[in-house]
């Protein structure tokens, strides 16, 4: 029988009217065998998340607050769900030993990851499934290496633990290392906890269910209503995630990418939906739209160099990135002239090093060097730009014909994207424009 990993966020059992939605989600396919489950999540917009309690609890406790009267409002949260799911389950035992925990000051990592753990022990008693502790089957390395994931370890331990389990819910977001100390992923840990445990087992589909309907064209909070992208590949998603689209992190996906599992977005709200497919290839019959979506993010910097020569210099960019390195200083792109050079990067890398044109006039030789900030970069993703003439020449159009100057212009070889340059008050505008003229007038 195919086997499917199913992850559910924190909207999505925020209370018992979603714990039953997610129950008749994984009840409708027998093929949903493996569930990780996130914390509950807001119930309402001024609702406060169960992390978010658990992190304000640690705290109170740490500065002297009595940790069994601070418990009690999650507690208090937890056994809401259980009795209204009629359920004959007693978490009192587990309560007592967490608030015992945080009086002994066993760490914000273990704080944060009780959501997840209590949240599992309902939905696997509500489900019927075997409960697994995350905690004994998700590796860190020890406190000597800093305690990295360990992927091979916790691959080999999921698997060997996963195969004798025909159904089974394993919380998200968090492990423990050899002592038993938990440790949590820093972002997308639910995400990242269900594409390690298909590439486990081997799923068919990973499923990911949240409060959208997909991955969407763009960003709903700058263009009204865009359009669903029905199928993703990897690569595309990656460049957009990189650009700030968040429906997932893109480390979270990583696991499954190299296990070439597909994964498959869908709504708690709205299952008959279809959701987005993210996929390793794309099906070699499709007839892909030209843009599959638009992403962008502000705050950059670009550093541009003049230097007559600098084309027949054997060296001269080797020793830019040399000093970058050295100064520990990420940079996002390098478009290059015959004689000139620019370095786009993330401001706040300047910020950490005010002097770094000075060090470049030394290590380079030049004399000048302008630095422009308050720039936008816009990320123009899709596969079958590659195929259609003039797609390039549309964009710029588009731009024009808002009034928007394209300050920096990049493509990867890969003709997979275009990115774009504008400052940062014509962003949202810039993106409107493009979206309008690849789907509005399609």
């Amino acid at each position: 029988m195919e086997k499917y990993v199913v992850k559910f966020g924190g909207s999505s059992l925020a209370d018992a009217g979603q714990f039953r939605k997610v129950a008749d989600i994984i009840k409708a396919d027998e093929r949903r065998r493996y569930i990780v489950p996130s914390a509950p999540g807001k119930r309402s917009d001024d609702d406060t998340k169960v992390t978010d309690m658990l992190y304000a609890c640690y705290e109170a406790v740490a500065g002297g607050a009595d940790a069994d009267s601070e418990f009690a409002p999650i507690a208090a949260r937890f056994d809401g769900i259980i009795a209204d799911l009629g359920l004959e389950l007693d978490l009192s035992d587990e309560y007592n030993t967490i608030a015992d925990n945080f009086r002994n000051q066993a760490g914000e990592d273990y704080a944060a990851s009780r959501g997840e753990y209590l949240n599992g022990m309902i939905l696997a008693t509500y489900l019927g499934f075997t409960f697994i502790d995350a905690a004994k089957v998700v590796r860190f390395g020890s406190k000597k290496h800093g305690r990295p994931f360990d992927a091979d370890l916790t691959n080999a331990t999921l698997a060997s633990v996963l195969k004798k389990e025909q159904y089974a819910v394993i919380p998200g977001f968090y492990g423990a290392t050899p002592s038993g100390k938990i440790k949590t992923f820093s972002r997308g840990g639910s995400d990242f906890t269900g594409s390690i445990v298909a590439r486990a087992v081997k799923a068919d589909m990973y499923e990911n269910w949240t409060d959208v309907s997909g991955f969407l064209a763009a960003d709903p909070r700058i263009v009204d209503n865009p359009a669903l992208i029905s199928v993703i590949t990897y690569r595309e998603l990656r460049e957009l995630s990189y650009m700030g689209a968040t429906v997932l992190h893109e480390d979270a996906i990583f696991p499954v990418r190299e296990a070439k599992i597909p994964i498959n977005i869908r709504n708690t709200n709205a299952p008959n939906e279809s959701g987005t497919m993210i996929v390793p290839t794309a099906p070699p019959d499709e007839v892909p739209p030209i843009i599959t979506g638009i992403a962008g993010k502000k705050e950059f910097s670009v550093v541009s160099i003049d230097k007559d020569g600098m084309n027949n210099e054997i060296g001269f960019l080797r020793r830019i990135l040399t000093l970058f390195e050295e100064l520990d200083v990420n940079f996002e792109h390098i478009p290059t002239g015959i004689d000139t050079l620019c370095v786009v990067l993330e401001s706040c890398e300047l910020d950490k090093h005010p002097d770094i044109t000075d060090r470049i006039k030394e290590v380079a030789g030049i004399n000048h060097i302008v630095v422009e900030s308050g720039l936008a970069m816009i990320a123009v993703v899709g596969r079958g730009m590659k195929e259609k003439r003039g797609t390039a020449a549309r964009i710029f159009a588009a731009l024009a014909h808002n009034h928007i100057n394209a300050r920096i212009i990049d493509q990867g070889s890969s003709e997979l994207n275009v990115i774009i340059g504008v400052v940062e008050d014509e962003f949202d505008a810039a993106i409107r424009a493009i979206y309008d003229v690849f789907y509005e007038m399609a």
